[in-house]
């Protein structure tokens, strides 16, 4: 028994210590030091207590940092779930070329996202602005990555098209798993197509509705390099995430503590969102 329990150790336990110095370690480093007032540099700090985590509730940088972020990823996470069902319907669908088809919508979940914000900032910075003026078309005649009442729009968009393809590939998972004999079942009902949706499509790839919206709602919420490639957190602070806001001013700005406490309280909330998601989701779930 030992000789069979002993590859299962050689397999789990390094996996484990290297999970715990690179993940937990860390995590647990940061919790630390955000009772302190290090600076990220050197070996000398003090103990601070909660003063850092009241410091936050006063900080406009940070009020305006969250209002970002929940406001990017409640629609962000709207837009890709009913884009991604839609194209997963038709995807589904006997069409021709179907393979050829699910191929090219997934290519955008390969490709990196750096690489394709940096595109995207090329396109709305020089090739948009072109076409909108030969066209006449005075919304794309400017940069809207350069307004700070349009610019998190260009996010929203290159957001919703590169995180539409993992989507779509988890509802077509969901959709291959429901039997043909109950669509044959209900046309012989008479039921018609929207009809045939919610009664039994949509109910039975609901376990596949919750994931998707966690995972986005999770996704949108830590939005990053989406930023960096884009905006940089700009015009101003106008679109600044919370992950951005905590890089800058942890690693260049010497708040290095201060947000060390930002982190905790922004996992704590990502937590919170994604347990009460699933909660939720769950009891729609066995409504349906």
């Amino acid at each position: 028994m030992n000789k069979r329990i002993a590859p299962y150790y050689w397999m789990t336990v390094p996996a484990v210590v290297l999970f715990f110095v690179f993940m937990t370690l860390p995590a647990l480093q940061g919790i630390y030091y955000s009772f302190t007032n290090y600076n990220g540099f050197g070996k000398e700090y003090d103990f601070v207590g909660f003063k850092n985590y009241f410091n936050l509730f006063q900080d406009d940088n940070v009020g305006n940092a969250y209002w970002f972020t929940f406001k990017f990823a409640i629609v962000v996470t709207i837009l890709t779930n009913i884009l991604s069902l839609l194209i997963a319907l038709g995807l589904n669908a006997k069409i021709k070329f179907r393979n050829f088809f699910r191929g090219i919508y997934f290519l955008p979940n390969i490709l990196s996202v750096l690489i394709v914000g940096y595109i995207f900032n090329y396109l709305f910075s020089n090739v948009f602005p072109i076409w909108g003026q030969n066209l006449g078309i005075n919304a794309l005649s400017t940069n809207i990555l350069g307004s700070e009442s349009l610019a998190w729009i260009g996010i929203v968009i290159v957001a919703v098209w590169q995180s539409v393809a993992l989507n779509t590939i988890l509802y077509l998972a969901g959709l291959q798993t429901i039997p043909m004999t109950l669509y044959e079942a209900s046309n012989l009902d008479g039921a018609g197509k929207w009809r045939e949706f919610w009664s039994i499509t949509f109910p039975l790839i609901a376990p596949f509705f919750t994931i998707n919206m966690v995972l986005a709602m999770k996704n949108s919420l830590m939005v990053f390099d989406q930023i960096v490639a884009l905006t940089n957190g700009g015009p101003g602070r106008a679109t600044q995430s919370i992950s951005h806001l905590i890089y800058t001013g942890g690693f260049e700005g010497g708040e290095y503590a201060y947000q060390s406490a930002n982190s905790v309280i922004y996992f704590i909330v990502i937590a919170v969102i994604s347990i009460l998601q699933i909660r939720f989701l769950q009891r729609r779930e066995m409504d349906l």
